[in-house]
Formats: C-alpha cells, structure tokens, sequence
C-alpha cells in the first residue's frame, strides 16, 4: 500500500510546487546617473518597500552606447542584455527626473533602444508604473505625462493612481539618501501593490 501512494503523493507535491504563484518580477531604473540622484534613492526605497509577492530588480542604462538605427540588426551585447531583462520581467518600473520639461536623455536612450527594432519592442504589453523626484514643486510630472505619451506607441500599459510625484525630495530624504517621509513610503506601497494587480489583471 505505501509503494503504491507514495508516487501519488509526490505527484501531488510536484503540481503543488508548480503551481505555487511565484513572485511578480519587477524591472526598476531611474532616468539619472548621478549617483546622488534623489530618484535612484527613491528606487532604492521601492527595492525595500515591495510586497512580499514580488521583488524589484534595478537594471543600470547607463552603459548603453546612444542609439544607432545602423546597428539594429547586429544589437550590441548591453542592448540584447538589457532587452531581455525586459522581456523577462512581468513589469516596469521607471523612476526618473524631469529635465528641460521631459525625460532625461539617459533613459529616452534607453527606451528607444528596447523598442527596436521595429518588429522586437520588447516594452510590448507590459504594465508599468512611474515615479519622480525633484527639488522643486512640481516633483517631476511633466516628465511623466511625457512618458505616459511614449506608453501610446511603445503598447506600454501603465497605473494611473495613485501617482508618485515627490516635490521638495531635499526634505523627504537624509543626508545618505534614506527615504524618512512616511507619506511618500505609504504612496510607492500602494503603487507597487497596484502595479501587481494590475498586471495580475492583464494577465487573466
């Protein structure tokens, strides 16, 4: 009797353990190099504040060469890298400065890099969600609802609410780059926790 349930029971256990839902796989990069940038902070803080149910990966875009149409059909090795962490990912997080009322050149090299070529965008059909720091008062928006415009082409499907707009950062952050305001750890909880059901939802 024990010879005969005992692969019964490990059968059972194997398509328990298959079909345990495994962590939504997030991809996170910020749009500044610097490397006291306060969104590459805030990023850090979204690594340390998402659920349990998921993980952010911070992938770096700063070692792509600057886009060259010329060499679509012979990727360089950082580009197809950086594609397929993309593809791999079940979301995308970007979180990014506002520079001259858009996004900064970094990260638009990044983006125009992984739509390409035109048959192999690999930001196709993902969710994404955005976040942006600055001193100022307006916390970077412009340079989100630029990003919100790319989404149309790129079939990107972001969050709308909440939003994460973080004005006046010289104060939500110290000195190491910590994030301390408890207010804005509350709203990237709740944007991380809506960007996994949201792309639950899509999936279904």
């Amino acid at each position: 009797m024990i010879e005969v349930w005992l692969p019964v029971a490990n059968l059972a256990n194997q398509w328990f353990n298959s079909n345990m839902e495994r962590k939504t796989k997030i991809l996170g990069m910020a749009g500044s190099l610097r490397k006291g940038s306060y969104n590459r902070s805030a990023l850090r803080a979204a690594v340390s504040l998402v659920p349990e149910t998921a993980v952010v990966e911070v992938v770096e875009i700063g070692n792509l060469p600057l886009f060259n149409q010329d060499l679509e059909q012979n990727l360089p090795p950082q580009v197809k890298e950086f594609k397929e962490k993309i593809k791999a990912a079940d979301a995308i997080l970007f979180v990014t400065p506002e520079y001259n009322y858009s996004v900064p050149g970094v990260l638009k090299n990044a983006i125009d890099w992984a739509s390409r070529p035109y048959t192999d965008n690999s930001w196709k059909e993902k969710p994404v969600a955005i976040m942006s720091a600055s001193t100022g008062m307006l916390g970077g928006v412009r340079a989100q609802y630029h990003l919100r415009q790319m989404f149309i082409f790129l079939n990107m499907y972001p969050i709308n609410r909440p939003e994460v707009i973080i004005a006046k950062a010289q104060e939500k952050f110290d000195e190491k780059g910590n994030l301390i305001d408890e207010e804005t750890k509350k709203r990237i909880r709740e944007l991380l926790e809506t960007l996994i059901i949201w792309k639950k939802r899509l999936r279904q």
